[in-house]
């Protein structure tokens, strides 16, 4: 390993308390509407789960991914809280490892976990008649655990991978790191790029296979819906009102999974400087998008949104009994 050199950089500019409060506030709505989403759905298939000593496929793929998403966003809070209002402790060697090896490992469960949600749609759904897709056709269902139980043994170990090789350097034109020190990570400079190719890995083989099933999930309905439109008597069809709310919605799903995967991207990256604009646009996005997607999730699916429905009601009532 080669031996770096590094001009040691003026401290980064300090948050204000107002710059401070508005991001917790910001990350902290949308983290707690996101576990609330995630909660609701986690609790529909976990009950469904045990009433029927069984659960459907696409209902386990949910129960894992709110699970990873619940975690998450709980820990997005805790890591936002002690960076922005404890930033000595949270630079410590260790916490700082802890924090970014759990990130990592959090965050690319879930992006597997919505991966496998959108490959079992469109396998489910979409309607080819290539031999191989006939095949995954019939068979999606019986793999489908054992590449959940892959997708988290893959994030593990490559989230472990960058618990390695971190140095450390103390800018204070002194040998002995005192409490003025400002303090700089870096990796060594063989390692550049194969970190580079990690990164790159980690993030963009689930990307590319959920812009994969989700481009070709949108082609196979659209092209069933243009058959049924030419085929239409002239009243609204509810099945081609059905396949066009499934094309809006995975087209969401699909902006919402490349906004997020871009911006985990360039915040692991190290680009931006840790309290710069573009690296709290990250961590707004990154809070956003399970919030977001959930939620979606709720409107697109209908026993979710006949749950939620049904639930409507008793909150309504139990926010009215604690009114004073």
């Amino acid at each position: 390993q080669l031996k770096m050199t590094e001009t040691c950089n003026p401290p980064e500019n300090e948050l204000s308390p107002f710059h401070i409060l508005s991001i917790l506030t910001i990350i902290g709505t949308e983290c707690i509407v996101g576990i609330v989403a995630n909660g609701f759905i986690m609790a529909i298939n976990a009950a469904e789960w045990i009433k029927n000593k069984a659960v459907s496929t696409s209902g386990r793929i949910l129960f894992f991914l709110s699970v990873s998403r619940i975690a998450l966003q709980s820990f997005m809070m805790l890591e936002i809280t002690f960076s922005s209002t404890f930033p000595r402790f949270y630079n410590e060697d260790l916490i700082d490892e802890m924090f970014k090896v759990s990130f990592m490992f959090l965050n690319h469960c879930s992006l597997w976990f919505a991966t496998w949600l959108s490959f079992f749609y469109f396998v489910k759904i979409a309607d080819f008649s290539h031999p191989l897709f006939l095949k995954l056709k019939w068979r999606i269902s019986r793999w489908m655990p054992q590449l959940l139980w892959l997708s988290v043994f893959i994030s593990l170990g490559y989230s472990g991978l960058f618990s390695k090789d971190i140095y450390t350097v103390y800018c204070n034109n002194s040998s002995i790191p005192s409490s003025n020190s400002t303090k700089k990570k870096y990796f060594p400079e063989t390692n550049m790029v194969n970190l580079a190719l990690l990164y790159n890995l980690g993030i963009f083989i689930p990307l590319t296979m959920f812009i994969f099933a989700a481009t070709l999930l949108i082609i196979s309905l659209k092209r069933h819906t243009l058959h049924m439109e030419s085929n239409a008597t002239g009243s609204r069809d509810p099945s081609m009102e059905a396949h066009m709310g499934a094309i809006k919605a995975t087209s969401y799903f699909l902006i919402l999974y490349i906004f997020n995967a871009v911006a985990l991207f360039l915040y692991m990256s190290n680009i931006f400087d840790v309290n710069s604009s573009w690296n709290i646009l990250c961590r707004f996005i990154m809070a956003a998008y399970p919030a977001g997607h959930s939620i979606l999730l709720i409107q697109d699916n209908p026993g979710l949104r006949r749950a939620w429905k049904r639930l409507q009601p008793q909150v309504h009532l139990y926010l009215k009994e604690q009114t004073p």
